[in-house]
């Protein structure tokens, strides 16, 4: 059997190749973490420290609350938040109460998150102030019986209110009084006036958040993950990081919706001891703020968000001596943007390097990462303790020889329960081999070498990933084609030097249909009410005809390779 059994130990001794998980719910093990450091700081906020004591507290009243708008075992919540405290403490309340969190993104467009609420069956939803016409203009096609609505406000000193309130907050639109609603300060007087007794008892394996991607069909899924999914990452974290220390800062930036920014930003901080500086939106200019203020010890972002570090003047002189990981994932970090970071680092008087990770949301985020040490050009790492990687043929259960290319293969205690209302899709994307293992088959492609080192080659799948975030073609494709001027479309992803990929739209009109500048502008505004401003197209180009292939698809690749060219002469 050629798999990659976490082989740490040969490089880095004290990275156990097995570990001891925590046989609870995700609450318990927070509860946990504060018996032991109750006067430590959780999180920031805005210059807002949070104990966690107080965290623990405000969860139960969070809970209580939850408990008396009559959410139940089971009930899916919609949180459509950023990183902002109400989300925490939301998120570890439905946990509590036996429910399940459906995590969105808060900037999705309308049709999105109609369709988000609809298919979790959602029955209360939490969201801020300025995203609530949105929910509010879909709300009847729903099922939500409640809608929280908080602000960022709330969580501010009372200083700093006074500053959103002059600032930011004269630009929220102002919702109206009679509006079917239950405001945050009115939710939390809900729990503390209530002594129900609103725990209920779950066990590990129980589902707990459904996270949104396209599966190996590019059709957007829940993916339904467990208690033990998140705690077994938080003891992983920790283990391949033993340079940790409870107390220790990180820079949650990444979004609390995203397996990435959920799993490993602020569950694995928080199930540690960690202390996460929650940051609510992201700029790079308020994240090297952020970073140099706080003297983070670990930072998490995409390529993105490392190449915009590198063009911000604003770090120059920045002290980083205080880093103790940096870590990179979401999408490929080529390696000339590696030796770049790396150089900046060093100027800035870090000691380490960009440790690259893989992963994919069926399995919460990264189950594979680079060691400390040592660094293999074009290598995402070793597999996690309790972690297995193989390389198959695609689609089969057929091993390939170490250096041979094929399909990437998972198992281990962080792989999902299912994909929500899709049995189908489940049986192929998880199959149990004759190992005893289940198995996801992630549709990327890689190799491994003799020490176990994986190597990230491609997508066998069609996707597109833009900052960090997965775009699925078809879904756009879908969007654009139900529009009456539109015959036929295609969607790509070009290069960027910023984004890595920026989405771009290739259209058929029909007959009758001008290719004009209006056509455009109608058909990018169709766009913004179905699609997530990250999945916008950048441009939409007017064509007579597409290329197909020989079964008369049409062929996105040629449109890809005439793109490449394009751009290749103009850098000539």
């Amino acid at each position: 059997m050629i798999t990659a059994k976490t082989p740490w130990k040969d490089y880095l001794g004290d990275v156990p190749m097995h570990l001891d998980y925590f046989d609870g719910t995700m609450c318990q093990a927070i509860e946990k973490t504060a018996e032991t450091y109750p006067d430590n700081i959780a999180f920031d906020f805005m210059g807002k420290p949070t104990t966690y004591r107080e965290l623990v507290q405000n969860i139960h009243i969070c809970a209580k609350s939850l408990k008396a708008m009559g959410v139940r075992e089971n009930d899916k919540v919609t949180i459509a938040m950023p990183n902002c405290p109400q989300s925490i403490y939301f998120f570890y309340a439905i946990n509590a109460i036996g429910g399940i969190c459906n995590m969105i993104h808060p900037l999705s467009a309308e049709k999105e998150i109609e369709f988000y609420l609809n298919e979790s069956e959602s029955v209360l939803a939490i969201t801020l102030d300025q995203f609530y016409g949105k929910f509010a203009r879909v709300r009847a096609n729903t099922k939500l019986s409640n809608l929280v609505i908080a602000s960022i406000k709330d969580a501010l000193s009372p200083v700093m209110q006074i500053g959103y309130a002059l600032t930011q907050g004269r630009k929220i639109k102002k919702i109206p009084a009679d509006a079917p609603i239950v405001r945050w300060k009115d939710f939390l007087k809900l729990g503390a006036s209530t002594d129900s007794n609103y725990r209920i008892a779950r066990k590990s394996e129980d589902p707990a958040v459904i996270l949104y991607s396209g599966g190996t069909t590019g059709i957007n899924k829940g993916i339904v993950l467990t208690n033990r999914n998140f705690n077994a990452l938080g003891a992983q974290i920790v283990a391949t990081n033993p340079m940790f220390r409870p107390g220790d800062k990180m820079l949650a930036a990444m979004p609390i919706f995203h397996g990435f920014g959920l799993g490993v930003c602020i569950h694995s901080m928080l199930f540690n001891g960690g202390r996460c500086i929650l940051v609510p939106k992201f700029t790079p200019k308020s994240y090297a703020k952020d970073l140099v203020k706080h003297r983070c010890n670990f930072i998490a972002g995409v390529p993105t968000l490392y190449e915009a570090l590198l063009r911000l003047p604003d770090m120059d002189g920045a002290d980083l001596s205080c880093l103790k990981g940096v870590f990179s994932g979401g999408d490929s970090l080529s390696i000339e943007l590696k030796k770049k970071f790396d150089k900046f680092l060093y100027d800035h008087k870090a000691t380490i390097q960009v440790r690259e990770g893989y992963g994919t949301t069926e399995t919460v985020t990264a189950c594979c990462l680079t060691p400390t040490h040592i660094y293999k050009e074009g290598s995402i790492g070793l597999p996690f303790p309790d972690t297995y990687i193989k390389i198959v043929e695609p689609g089969t259960d057929k091993e390939l020889p170490y250096g041979a290319e094929g399909e990437i293969l998972l198992a281990g205690p962080t792989v999902m329960k299912e994909y929500m209302h899709h049995p189908e899709e489940t049986a192929q994307t998880l199959r149990t081999h004759e190992d005893g293992l289940t198995w996801v088959y992630t549709g990327d492609l890689g190799t491994m070498d003799e020490q176990g080192f994986v190597y990230f080659k491609g997508r066998a799948k069609r996707m597109i990933i833009t900052s960090g975030y997965n775009v699925y073609p078809a879904q756009i494709e879908n969007i654009l084609d139900a529009h009456d001027l539109v015959q036929m479309s295609c969607v790509i992803g070009i290069p960027d030097s910023y984004k890595m990929q920026k989405v771009k739209a290739f259209v058929k009109l029909v007959p009758e249909a001008e290719a004009n500048e209006e056509t455009k502008q109608i058909l990018l505004a169709h766009c913004r009410k179905h699609v997530a401003k990250y999945a916008m197209p950048c441009d939409i180009v007017f064509k007579d005809d597409m290329p197909k292939t020989l079964v008369g698809k049409v062929a996105y690749r040629v449109l890809e390779e005439e793109e490449l060219a394009k751009l290749a002469a103009a850098q000539q």
